[in-house]
């Protein structure tokens, strides 16, 4: 067993931050594909339909050491689900997917952290898009209430790119008495690499003082374009000296390339795991990975903490 003991598991999960970094997970889009998922399919209703493939990939992650591991849900929302023709089956799928992840924690023997994952809801909100802020926020709410009731320990709202949708989010959770509540942004590093900032023009600065004002306790980044993880350790150094929050980094395992018609991140886990000690450094209390990234970059990262934690480089 690693220095997450079984002890400290049992915490809530801000409680447990309080004492040492915790270790999320990888990716599971890539994940899915690589069970045999087309691309474009609903790998949501997996979790209906073929849970035992699902706990394939996160009992995998929990082997490597993960503390955390997301819910596969991040198109559990009713709209996303709705293009997919599984508007009716929102409670059962994200009920599903906590489900499973405790399950997975099970299968190693630890108690872990799940954290219900909702993503962007996949369009535009009046006047630019066809959607209203309320169908939006019954969306999130009703997605919000359906990972609680499943018994998920905290909820990300991630991949997000402007305010108005992740306080929507941010709002669901609350309503939905979530205990913990992560808002994570996607930045975009600039063409001349000198700054990042999101799709819709958030810079790290003002995302952390909107989700310590709206509610969040934990500031976090995850994806985005060529947000390695230098850039990545640079975001926490940004949110850190805004607010006195959390901070979690989801870094991508390198930038992807298309390799015969499939998209590859350049990564290897022996690359990454380099930015982990900084990240540390940087006072990120949690830390995982994101596009590209698998279960050995996990295991990877699990190893340098938890050499870190005991006094080493």
């Amino acid at each position: 067993m690693t220095l997450a003991s079984k002890e400290l598991m049992k915490k809530p999960l801000l409680e447990a931050l309080k004492e040492r970094p915790l270790l999320g997970d990888g990716a599971m889009g890539t994940q899915l594909m690589l069970a045999g998922l087309v691309q474009g399919n609903c790998g949501e209703e997996w979790n209906i339909h073929h849970p035992e493939r699902v706990l394939g990939i996160q009992k995998r992650y929990a082997e490597a050491g993960s503390d955390c591991i997301l819910t596969n849900t991040f198109g559990g929302s009713r709209i996303m689900l709705n293009r997919h023709g599984n508007a009716d089956n929102v409670a059962a799928i994200n009920k599903a997917g906590v489900a499973i992840v405790r399950e997975a924690f099970k299968s190693v023997g630890r108690e872990g952290y799940v954290i219900g994952d909702i993503g962007p809801f996949g369009g535009l909100m009046e006047p630019y898009g066809e959607f209203t802020e309320d169908q939006v926020r019954e969306a999130f709410t009703e997605q919000a209430k359906a990972l609680m009731d499943g018994g998920a320990d905290a909820i990300i709202i991630e991949t997000q790119t402007g305010l108005e949708e992740l306080g929507i989010g941010i709002d669901a959770a609350k309503e939905a008495g979530c205990p913990c509540i992560i808002g994570s942004m996607a930045y975009d590093v600039t063409l001349d690499g000198s700054t990042f900032r999101t799709m819709m023009g958030i810079d790290p600065e003002r995302a952390a003082e909107f989700m310590e004002e709206r509610g969040a306790h934990i500031v976090a980044l995850n994806c985005g374009t060529g947000m390695d993880m230098p850039h990545a350790k640079e975001a926490i150094e940004r949110y850190k000296q805004t607010t006195s929050l959390n901070v979690m980094a989801q870094p991508n395992a390198g930038l992807p390339k298309l390799v015969n018609m499939q998209v590859i991140y350049d990564e290897t886990p022996e690359e990454m795991v380099k930015g982990v000690v900084p990240l540390m450094g940087a006072g990120t209390n949690i830390m995982g990975a994101c596009c590209g990234s698998t279960p050995d970059h996990i295991r990877a990262f699990r190893k340098a903490i938890d050499e870190k934690l005991a006094g080493g480089v």
